[in-house]
């Protein structure tokens, strides 16, 4: 057993007791441990026993904790109940497709092309077990951080994920790649992080596009300048790591958000924009050419010659044409769970391709959604977002209070990052790259309601009967409000 795994089965060990003294301790160090759980070296299993890991097992130790102790420490349960019916539609879209995914488990059984992930056992898991499980540090950090400092503290282990994440990108990305054309890029990457780091690099790409912006937006919490640099730093890191992966459908997320971000709050940095642009054209050549791929293909004789649908959208369209019409054969309720592969669409584009298209998912989150759960799915999922969205643009715009754009501004880029890579990729199903944006929105939930709260009763935010002395008031904070 190596040095990592002792290492790691000693950190669960700790926080799954210390979990019973304070289990918002445990709570962030089982998110903190997000950014090494699909290392190769993380253990996958404890026995052999499917869904017993050292996550899952710190988890749910923690669980047990906070069931334990929250009304011996006087917590109510206020989640706003339109919030709360969201979630209960949001999770009977999920169990119903699950249940139509076993009742038809037939053809999953058949396909072998899926690395062998197609068992029962498995699919209990991975599509029913695993899509409540990656929710859950959010609903716990909505009922945790009551406190200013419980919430700033979780934000910075939200925040710290993804930073880790991208130095580990940086560490096995050379940083020449950026400087090599396009498709050397994306081969490498796509050589590289999944086999190092766990994670596919077009997820790591949507994950870090927003979290780049989110840790931005924690800059009007930071007094120092010393401190504000490392944030800008840290931000900076993040960026690095997101144009190592390749990714363009993360690139043109993080091109989109920073432009929302400052017409929503930080206009003063709509300046920077295209001297952002040209430094990347110029220092990234790499990020460059990957972004342009297919826009005005050459001719040897230097001559532009056409543009290429299929290069632009790296085949996307390939697997759309194959499932809109699919979609419009039952747009109301869809096919349930894994329905690409249970109709026959995913083999009857590798037949027609040869191969050729190999992954079996539309490459689309909402048409995803619309497969599998048709128009009225669709109806029951999308909502939540949105409202969550809304509700994080109404708290960033309130420039009461620094924490105010430093969480909501977080939430904000982590969905909307979701939310526009789904047209590319992604899903709507949680899963393990989604954890860092559930606490966020748990976060941004917590603070929405504290607000409400005190502006109705006349009190300050949290009841603090005065602002902490190292809180940034905010007339110290103008220079990035």
């Amino acid at each position: 057993m190596s040095i990592r795994i002792l290492l790691c089965f000693a950190f669960v060990i700790g926080f799954s007791v210390y979990a019973y003294r304070n289990w918002f301790v445990s709570l962030c160090a089982a998110i903190a441990l997000m950014a090494v759980l699909e290392h190769p070296d993380m253990p996958k299993s404890i026995g052999d026993i499917q869904g017993l890991n050292p996550w899952n097992l710190l988890m749910l130790n923690v669980i047990l904790a906070w069931m334990r102790n929250r009304r011996r420490e006087g917590l109510v349960w206020d989640m706003p109940g339109y919030v709360v019916v969201l979630l209960v539609f949001y999770s009977l879209v999920i169990l119903w497709g699950f249940v139509r995914l076993v009742l038809d488990h037939a053809l999953l059984d058949e396909d072998e092309t899926i690395m062998g992930y197609n068992s029962l056992a498995w699919s209990v898991s991975e599509y029913l077990v695993n899509c409540f499980k990656w929710v859950l540090p959010g609903i716990l950090l909505f009922d945790a951080c009551r406190t200013r400092q419980r919430m700033t503290i979780a934000l910075a282990v939200v925040l710290s994920v993804y930073f880790l994440l991208a130095l580990q990108t940086i560490k096995h990305m050379p940083l020449s790649s950026v400087a090599a054309s396009g498709a050397e890029l994306s081969r490498r990457a796509n050589k590289v992080l999944s086999r190092s780091i766990g994670y596919h690099r077009v997820n790591l790409s949507m994950m870090l596009s927003g979290a780049s912006w989110a840790v931005l937006t924690t800059l009007p919490l930071v007094r120092r300048r010393r401190n504000q640099l490392l944030v800008i730093g840290a931000a900076a890191t993040i960026s690095l790591g997101q144009a190592l992966t390749g990714g363009r459908a993360g690139y043109v997320t993080w091109g989109v958000l920073g432009v929302l971000l400052c017409l929503l709050r930080w206009r003063w940095l709509f300046p920077y924009i295209p001297l952002t642009v040209v430094g990347i054209c110029i220092l990234l050549p790499g990020v460059r050419e990957r972004m342009l791929q297919g826009f005005g293909n050459r001719s040897s004789s230097g001559v532009v010659t056409q543009t290429d649908e299929y290069e632009i959208t790296s085949g996307r369209t390939i697997a759309w044409s194959y499932v809109i019409p699919m979609i419009w054969k039952s747009p109301l309720v869809g096919y349930g769970r894994q329905a690409m592969i249970r109709t026959g669409t995913y083999q009857k584009i590798m037949d027609d391709y040869q191969g050729g298209e190999t992954f079996p998912h539309p490459h689309n989150a909402y048409l995803e959604m619309l497969l599998d759960n048709g128009l009225v799915g669709f109806i029951l999922v999308i909502p939540f977002y949105l409202v969550v969205v809304f509700l994080s643009v109404r708290l960033l715009l309130d420039r009461a209070d620094p924490l105010f754009a430093a969480v909501s501004g977080s939430c904000f880029a982590l969905v909307v990052a979701l939310l526009i890579a789904a047209m590319g990729s992604q899903t709507f199903y949680p899963r393990e790259g989604s954890v860092g944006m559930w606490a966020a929105i748990g976060l941004m939930l917590r603070l929405s309601l504290e607000r409400s709260r005190a502006r109705s009763t006349g009190t300050s935010l949290f009841g603090e009967t005065d602002r902490p002395s190292d809180a940034v008031l905010p007339e110290e904070a103008t220079r990035y409000a």
